[in-house]
């Protein structure tokens, strides 16, 4: 059997790591493009430029907001048309999603610089594309991942906790989706099944995130950099980003692309609907008491959603979790990396058997 594992070019991650930006940039050429979400093209972007201005000349664009086959075509274009040497991405998941992508179109190198941990989309060979109304839409795969990605944990720390919370939210994932992939000899990213080590990275992510996540958000939440902290940021962007790339992706994110069709969703980031892709994927995959036991004493414990209402769905009729349940049902959807035949019907009634567990927990909390 033939097992594949993809990684970036370099992952460089510390307080004050932004200070080598430009040294970095210089590697990739004199010229570049970045692409910037509006946050941090107005609020962090006069810093990094100092950084930056160290023997290149880079271009700045406005990200506008979803990471959409249109938005790409009109970065693209602009890109071609500054004729740069390289890509730069600088904000949140679909900002680095986007520049990812318009750096494929362009055949030119990609830098990755994360400004929240919120998703695992740094480091991957991949980028999620939705509509410009801000549902699912389609994974675009890409020949290789990013040349670059730079973290500096200064920055992330000054984020809102939300951001954290979340990362943490889509890193549960990672185990149990890898997991799953090994044991139905499931596809990964690639096309081929993951290798040992790509399932050995998946379980190094869930017990970090076990072991330090309390401990990060407390300091996430106090805008501190903690040794606690600089784990958690490894494992939401790298550890995360290599487990579910190399490892496989089977249920709790197809959930996650079902519940986008909801527009009580929208409101939430990708970390908090995967969140509840996972728990609902305790249930429909039979997970033991003790590991349903220790996921929902983490999401509690860090602030994830685990009821409807959490979720902003106070009372969702059965129509609408049959919508989510064909969507995450759909052909080719990565629900279908799971043992047996999952059905929408089974979906729907594992999402009601997440959201009960969580009323019983924050009953007894109460």
């Amino acid at each position: 059997m033939i097992t594949t594992s993809i990684f970036p070019g370099r992952y460089v991650q510390g307080a004050g790591a932004a200070q080598k930006l430009g040294i970095e940039m210089v590697r990739f050429g004199k010229k570049g493009y970045m692409i910037c979400d509006p946050f941090v093209y107005d609020n962090i972007l006069p810093g990094f430029r100092i950084k930056m201005e160290e023997g290149v000349n880079v271009t700045v664009e406005k990200f506008e907001g979803e990471c959409s086959d249109e938005e790409i075509s009109r970065l693209t274009k602009a890109a071609t048309d500054a004729g740069c040497e390289f890509i730069a991405g600088i904000g949140g998941g679909k900002t680095l999603d986007t520049a990812k992508a318009v750096a494929h179109s362009v055949g030119k190198p990609v830098i990755i610089v994360p400004t929240l941990a919120s998703t695992d989309a740094p480091c991957s060979a991949l980028s999620v594309i939705y509509t410009p109304k801000g549902e699912f839409k389609r994974y675009l795969f890409l020949p290789k991942n990013p040349d670059l990605v730079l973290v500096d944990t200064e920055i992330i720390a000054q984020a809102p906790a939300r951001f954290l919370r979340c990362g943490i939210g889509d890193a549960l994932a990672t185990w149990f989706e890898a997991d799953s992939c090994h044991r139905t000899v499931s596809a990964n990213m690639t096309g081929n099944p993951g290798s040992m080590t790509a399932l050995a990275l998946a379980r190094l992510c869930y017990d970090t995130l076990f072991e330090y996540g309390e401990a990060a958000m407390v300091s996430a939440e106090a805008h501190v950099v903690t040794p606690a902290l600089e784990h958690i940021v490894e494992a939401n962007i790298l550890l995360s980003g290599l487990g579910f790339e190399s490892g496989g992706l089977a249920a709790c994110h197809a959930i996650h692309n079902g519940l986008t069709v909801l527009k009580e969703t929208h409101h939430l980031f990708h970390g908090e609907k995967v969140a509840f892709g996972v728990l609902a994927t305790l249930f429909l995959t039979d997970r033991p008491a003790d590991i349903i036991d220790d996921v929902y004493t983490l999401c509690m414990a860090v602030g994830l959603p685990v009821t409807f209402e959490e979720m902003g769905m106070k009372d969702p009729s059965d129509e609408d979790l049959m919508r989510v349940g064909e969507a995450s049902c759909a052909e080719g959807e990565t629900i279908h990396n799971e043992a047996g035949e999952i059905t929408p019907g089974a979906v729907v009634a594992a999402l009601r058997a997440a959201d009960g567990e969580g009323r019983r927990r924050k009953s007894l909390k109460n």
